[in-house]
């Protein structure tokens, strides 16, 4: 594969590169926009478009200038139809230039579809293109060739799912043991991220911050892989930071660290929004 420099259509640095300089200035954080139905009520907002906007205004004026990346999760907004998209679509655009952005829509499929998704989330020009986005390899990892080049091409970067901390995860991605599904997933982002220079590339993986002993268990080598990983689960869901640095070990400087309900909870004053997402970073920092 050949090596990458900036994107040749754009400029653009790549997503590792532009990733590694967000973690080296802000912290290890991203932080999901996630507006849940309970979460809008308990902000005072109705469960509609208007509230979504609101809400999700309100937590990117709240933290863009302190985390490294936010992660607003699509099917929340999917669920408002046509409305909480083109609300999306805004949030996408007034984050760009402020902080990354990685949309949460576990994109997968084969051929001219799995092109067309690329299209959406990771072209240029495109009303949903965010910094990168987040894929399922489980109809095979090459089928999402066209994510890996285009997002390639233009200075992006996609986060596969390769160990999830759901229970129902290891019913497919523990299977086969020493060679398991998950360990596959990890090689072949591995030989991906062989295309770019620098300490990171720009082909993510996404591995639950829960996953506990799951790692050594498969002998999966994350530091190898030698891109970012992306662990949800901090907070609400049971993980510390402390959990983060034993559960990844020499892989942790990869790891963005993602917190939604345990920081959006404090919402929604800006004030409280932004100690609770310090706080967080203290932890990443000290752990």
């Amino acid at each position: 594969m050949p090596e990458s420099g900036p994107a040749p259509s754009t400029g653009r640095e790549s997503f590792g590169s532009r990733l590694g300089a967000a973690v080296a200035a802000r912290g290890p954080l991203c932080v999901g926009i996630d507006p849940h139905p309970a979460l809008l009520k308990n902000w005072g907002l109705d469960d509609d478009a208007a509230g979504l906007r609101r809400f999700s205004l309100t937590v990117l004026e709240a933290v863009g200038s302190l985390a490294a990346a936010v992660k607003p999760q699509v099917a929340l907004y999917e669920r408002h139809g046509s409305a909480g998209m083109a609300v999306l679509e805004e949030v996408l655009a007034a984050a760009d230039g402020q902080v990354l952005t990685i949309a949460d829509a576990k994109r997968g499929d084969i051929g001219s579809t799995m092109a067309a998704y690329a299209d959406a989330w990771l072209r240029d020009g495109s009303a949903l293109a965010a910094d990168s986005v987040t894929l399922s390899p489980y109809l095979g990892f090459e089928s999402l060739r066209p994510a890996l080049e285009l997002a390639a091409q233009y200075g992006r970067g996609v986060f596969v799912l390769a160990l999830t901390s759901n229970p129902e995860g290891a019913s497919v991605q523990h299977v086969g043991g020493a060679d398991s599904v998950a360990r596959r997933i990890t090689e072949a982002a591995t030989a991906e991220n062989r295309r770019f220079t620098g300490p990171l590339g720009s082909v993510g993986l996404v591995v639950g911050a829960t996953v506990g002993t799951a790692l050594a268990d498969l002998r999966l080598d994350l530091e190898a892989v030698r891109g970012p990983i992306l662990a949800p689960g901090l907070g609400a869901q049971g993980a510390t930071p402390a959990d983060l640095r034993r559960t990844f070990g020499a892989a942790y400087p990869q790891v963005l660290g993602t917190s939604s309900r345990d920081i959006l909870a404090a919402g929604p004053g800006i004030q409280g929004l932004q100690d609770a997402a310090r706080r967080t970073l203290d932890g990443l920092r000290e752990s």
